[in-house]
């Protein structure tokens, strides 16, 4: 297999990940209940907390959907960046870098610390790579492009 072609194999498995990873936290937030998630970003002084909540979820699950399918990857990819951002800015810069604080370690498990903003910067670079380098094989924007082509 040449590194091309390996490559583009890599960018199926980050899609892939990306996609499940944003889906998964927009369905525990639906878990909890989305009111649940306003209040949070009332606290946080976010404006009109309750669309913004929605406008979270709704870009967390189907962005994170379209993003695993390979569907619109470029463009998905703009407002799940603007969520990474917002949520860097006004929860996890203020704790510095690390994602993983390890406070404690009881016969109950483990105790961990407030979450920094490595994970989100993660997710950012995931999603430049992506949108920038396509969305690897077995992505519906390749059949669009395809069919495009064809026409």
């Amino acid at each position: 297999m040449t590194a091309e072609k390996s490559g583009t194999w890599a960018l199926l498995a980050l899609r892939l990940v990306v996609g499940y990873g944003f889906m998964a936290h927009g369905f525990a937030k639906v878990s909890r209940g989305p009111e649940a998630f306003a209040v949070i970003l009332q606290h946080l002084n976010v404006p009109l907390p309750t669309l913004a909540a929605w406008l979270t979820i709704g870009t967390e699950i189907l962005g994170g959907l379209a993003m695993f399918l390979g569907a619109f990857v470029a463009w998905v990819s703009i407002p799940m960046a603007f969520v990474l951002v917002v949520a860097t800015l006004t929860v996890h810069l203020q704790y510095g870098f690390s994602s993983i604080r390890l406070l404690s370690v009881t016969p109950s498990g483990a105790t961990f610390g407030p979450v920094g903003f490595e994970l989100d910067l993660l997710y950012f670079v995931a999603l430049l790579t992506l949108a920038l380098e396509r969305a690897g094989p077995w992505a519906i924007d390749n059949f669009l492009r395809r069919n495009k082509a064809g026409h």
